[in-house]
């Protein structure tokens, strides 16, 4: 007891004499302590997120993330040493003021054990003192683990269209006719169920079908928290290969739908406003076609609005209502002009930068579906998983395949902020 009381006072006095403030972490009763508490709960997903194989270990310990933080710590001392009224400087130190407080406190309970080891010298005969130290230093390096997580997570530049949370969902049947028609239709199916799992919201703006139930074009309005995040990588073609039911020489097919996924330009933090000018439109009505009664077929309720800067064309004829077709159609109109200028846009800044897994170009092959082998296989990552059945349902193979996606997405979005402070330092 004599002794932890002349360690307590000979570390108060280390603590007074070095300036760190590591008082908190003195053996005291544990319901004493204050304990680093986290921002987040963490799940396995983010411990396995810098965890894949690349060109080098994605930690804090790399020398190039060190050399990373090294830089964003000379910006952001430069950046609160002058006095800025320009917003875009003022959000920057907002961004790097959490990197630099939990890089602080990282550092400071490294401090932490480096003292630990001082007053607990290798050929201490103090078993109750060696304990204890043991003890504090298990919980440092615990903490200290905890913090190099939250430090990677932060250190992803943040993408601003992730905050998007309004979509419309759009699906295509491509190349295969009918066959492709029924592939769009269990598409649909699919995500269906994965938004209602997911508690989102969703609209029909557009179903049409063909002739035996499959679908020839759908759009959903789809709401939630990180809709567009999730769903962003299911963009592109998805290519299918079975055997169809009216295939009777046994051959298997090769059918492709597309799927785009497209941010809706309601909130005001997204880069360009929309604005509808009527000079700028052509609006046509005509009679609804397929299902929904005599009414559809008497009554001019389909719109039909051609953007005639862009040559966008959109029509909707989900509802009775021609007033509903018509803002049904306007808001995808919005929607599809948001795209043209944001791929514009990223064409003529990023040259081709991959901030998303593969390219965000609609014709590019992300995904295969083999029903006679049983699997799916996304192309931008490599990864095969079986069970079609299961994956189909919107449960939780869809959902683990897309957050594997996300993974690797963080991961490269880091990894191109690190070469581009390189490429820019001329290293």
């Amino acid at each position: 007891m004599i002794q932890i009381l002349r360690l307590r006072r000979y570390f108060f006095q280390s603590v007074k004499n070095k300036s760190i403030n590591i008082i908190r972490c003195i053996w005291l009763n544990p319901c004493l302590r204050k304990l680093h508490q986290p921002n987040h709960v963490y799940s396995l997903d983010l411990i396995k997120k810098y965890s894949t194989d690349g060109s080098f270990d994605v930690s804090l310990d790399s020398p190039e993330i060190q050399k990373y933080l090294e830089n964003l710590r000379h910006e952001y001392e430069l950046l609160v040493s002058q006095t800025q009224t320009d917003k875009n400087i003022n959000k920057r130190i907002l961004y790097l003021k959490p990197i630099m407080d939990l890089f602080q406190e990282r550092s400071n309970l490294y401090g932490n054990l480096t003292i630990l080891d001082e007053l607990t010298p290798a050929n201490s005969q103090d078993d109750e003192l060696i304990s204890l130290a043991k003890e504090e230093k298990n919980m440092y390096n615990e903490k200290i683990k905890t913090l190099n997580l939250e430090l990677l997570d932060v250190l992803v530049p943040v993408e601003p269209l992730d905050e998007c949370t309004e979509i419309i969902l759009e699906i295509s049947a491509g190349v295969g006719g009918q066959e492709a028609m029924l592939f769009a239709r269990e598409l649909f199916d699919m995500y269906c169920s994965y938004i209602v799992n997911k508690a989102w919201v969703m609209q029909i703006a557009e179903q049409v079908l063909s002739d035996l139930g499959g679908l020839r074009h759908a759009s959903l309005f789809v709401s939630g928290s990180q809709v567009y995040q999730h769903l962003k990588h299911e963009a592109g073609v998805h290519r299918v290969q079975r055997i169809p039911s009216t295939e009777k020489s046994g051959r298997v097919h090769t059918s492709t739908v597309t799927v785009a996924t497209l941010p809706q330009p309601t909130m005001l933090s997204l880069i360009f406003e929309v604005i509808l000018k009527d000079k700028d439109l052509r609006i046509e009505t005509k009679r609804s076609s397929g299902a929904g009664g005599q009414h559809v077929n008497t009554t001019d309720s389909a719109v039909r609005i051609v953007h005639l800067p862009t040559g966008i064309v959109v029509e909707s004829q989900v509802d009775r209502s021609q007033i509903k077709n018509r803002e049904f159609a306007l808001q995808r109109l919005k929607t599809k002009i948001y795209q043209h200028q944001l791929d514009k846009q990223m064409a003529e800044t990023q040259a081709k930068r991959k901030m998303q897994v593969g390219s965000s170009l609609r014709s590019e092959k992300i995904r295969t579906y083999n029903y006679n082998q049983d699997r799916i296989t996304d192309h931008r990552i490599g990864n095969t998983v079986h069970n079609l059945k299961s994956f189909f349902l919107g449960e939780e193979g869809l959902d683990t395949l897309i957050r594997q996606l996300l993974i690797v997405e963080r991961r490269a979005r880091l990894l191109q902020a690190i070469t581009s402070i390189d490429t820019s330092n001329g290293t």
